[in-house]
């Protein structure tokens, strides 16, 4: 057994012992699930409906479902995995729709968009890093908003969180081919929007994040005083924007302006209301 197959198997091996205690009410297990679940099931929700407000409330809802269903966790894949599929039939059949979503908004239509009311020189205004990160940003988010549901999830799982086909197949409950089939789909489209369109992507693509600065400020997508993104806070010891952005301009492809987020944690305040939850007695878990 190779080494990676016994840490494999050591992990496992921990989840099964952690989840034991907690579906046999272990309010310490249950927590502990809780803080391991939380901040990446967060960034799935928040690539999937784009703004922090909307992941927060599905995170809370998909955890609260992860914890519901926790004894039919038998270790057929890794905790966060199986979390992650769980919160992907949420996402997936979600109601509530993006902004891009109820426009029905294209990568083309966005690209035209971008193109109007680009400035001709660079933002030279207060905080101009800090607001140019904050466009780069909502513009990546904006844009993975394009993709039809489907394939943007399989974007997210495939390019961004980089799991192997197998893996995000299995989330999807799909067959690997299928899988591969739809990433490449997604790629392909991303990729040929982002090389036409995207600086960072491509020297000689139009747009430029510090020279859209005073348009999005105008649209309000952007706010000066309090940067929805490039300020938020990130998991402990996790990538910070400006690591992010180092390691998309090593990269240099177009793969890597959409990976290059912040390792985003979720809220507290919505998990204190979790824990408050299961500190009530209401909860189905610890009757």
């Amino acid at each position: 057994m190779s080494v990676d197959a016994v840490a494999s198997e050591q992990i496992l091996a921990e989840e099964r012992e952690l989840v034991g205690r907690a579906v046999a009410g272990d309010r310490a297990a249950i927590a502990d699930v809780v803080r391991l679940l939380q901040d990446p099931l967060y960034r799935l929700a928040l690539r999937m409906v784009w703004r922090p407000a909307e992941a927060e409330d599905a995170t809370q809802e998909i955890l609260l479902r992860v914890l519901g269903h926790l004894g039919t966790w038998r270790a057929e894949a890794r905790l966060t995995t199986w979390a992650y599929r769980i919160g992907v039939n949420y996402l997936l059949n979600l109601k509530r729709q993006t902004p891009q979503e109820a426009a029905q908004l294209s990568l083309d239509t966005y690209r035209e968009g971008l193109a109007d009311g680009l400035a001709e020189e660079d933002y030279r205004g207060p905080e101009a890093t800090l607001l140019a990160t904050e466009v780069r940003l909502n513009c990546s988010q904006a844009m993975l908003q394009c993709l039809a549901r489907d394939e943007r999830v399989a974007f997210v799982l495939g390019d961004v969180f980089e799991m192997n086909s197998t893996d995000a197949a299995w989330i999807l409950d799909i067959t690997p081919a299928a899988y591969r089939k739809r990433l490449e789909r997604a790629k392909k489209r991303l990729g040929t929007f982002l090389t036409s369109t995207c600086g960072l992507a491509d020297s000689k693509a139009f747009c430029r994040c510090s020279r859209r600065i005073d348009k999005a400020v105008e649209l309000g997508r952007v706010d000066p005083r309090k940067p929805t993104f490039a300020r938020h806070p990130v998991t402990p010891g996790g990538r910070t924007a400006v690591k992010a952005e180092e390691q998309m301009i090593q990269l240099h492809d177009a793969a890597a302006v959409l990976r290059a987020h912040p390792d985003y944690a979720a809220p507290q305040a919505k998990m204190d209301a979790i824990a408050g939850l299961l500190n009530s007695g209401r909860f189905p878990l610890l009757d």
